[in-house]
């Protein structure tokens, strides 16, 4: 399919918006694990995102090195959402959206506190006493959680822009594993629902917008892929095509089959074979 085509296909949807700022595109990329900055600027170009993250813990926040992430990163080609990956505690997480937004960034933190080390699952208590802080300093606050609908309300209650439950463990490609607790948070939710982490190819991508959320962010499923600009590509083309599903409205399951053709209006059997009949008397 054509950028043309996707184009077009976007005319029937309204953009993301999020802190009242509009995306066209519903995915979200990230910018870690990449074997060399090359591939990760032609992987974002091919993703068609216009939202990219950045982890502050772990890069240069001077853009003149050109060895760094930021670099090579055009500010007026993609939105620049800073991360607070690899932080522990609420401390270290505010410490370091404080630090983005110092360097010039921008006021935008993905909000991400880890509470295992084993599992990398989000700590829920830490990440809302952030949470809470952050809006109080005018961060717009895209909170990562797990697939918990009361954690994501209380962070709705506590002002954050966005709620991003996870589909999997981060890094794990297995996929939406609870797809129902992910509808229940999109349902009850005002505030858009990003699902981050676990996304591992095109179909779990699809799979993932299907259930009506209004975005998905990954890293690793690109980064890692054989061909990470053709996986980016796909994971375009699947949030497209995961999205329209979703707008469009699937048909019902049934247990039986129901023919695609009507039987009203077929010509009898009998009669279908009736000329040949007559012509062999």
């Amino acid at each position: 399919m054509s950028t043309l085509a996707i184009e077009s296909t976007r005319q029937l949807d309204e953009p993301l918006v999020i802190a009242g700022r509009s995306f066209r595109s519903r995915l979200i990329v990230g910018t870690g694990k990449y074997r060399d900055n090359d591939t990760m600027v032609r992987a974002i170009e091919a993703s068609g995102a216009e939202m990219v993250t950045v982890a502050v813990r772990r890069i240069d926040l001077d853009r003149t090195k050109e060895e760094g992430i930021l670099h090579h990163l055009d500010p007026s080609k993609v939105f620049l959402l800073p991360n607070t990956a690899g932080c522990y505690t609420a401390e270290d997480a505010m410490r370091y959206a404080r630090l983005a937004r110092a360097a010039g960034l921008n006021d935008w933190v993905k909000l991400e506190v880890i509470g295992d080390q084993r599992t990398l699952l989000p700590d829920v208590a830490a990440t809302l006493e952030a949470a809470r802080v952050l809006v109080a300093e005018d961060f717009k606050v895209l909170a990562y959680t797990n697939e918990d609908v009361i954690a994501a309300l209380r962070l709705e209650d506590a002002g954050c822009a966005a709620v991003m439950p996870l589909a999997s463990p981060i890094g794990s490609g297995l996929g939406l594993v609870n797809p129902y607790y992910v509808r229940e948070i999109k349902a009850r939710l005002e505030v858009p629902v990003i699902v981050d982490a676990g996304v591992g190819t095109a179909s779990d991508a699809c799979v993932t917008m299907e259930q009506g959320v209004d975005g998905v962010l990954m890293n690793t499923a690109l980064a890692e892929a054989g061909d990470p600009v053709r996986m980016a590509r796909a994971m375009n083309l699947a949030i497209e095509a995961g999205r329209l599903a979703y707008l469009a409205g699937r048909m019902s399951r049934r247990e039986i089959a129901v023919p695609s053709s009507p039987s009203k209006g077929m010509l009898d059997r009998s009669a279908a074979r009736e000329p040949e009949a007559r012509g062999g008397a």
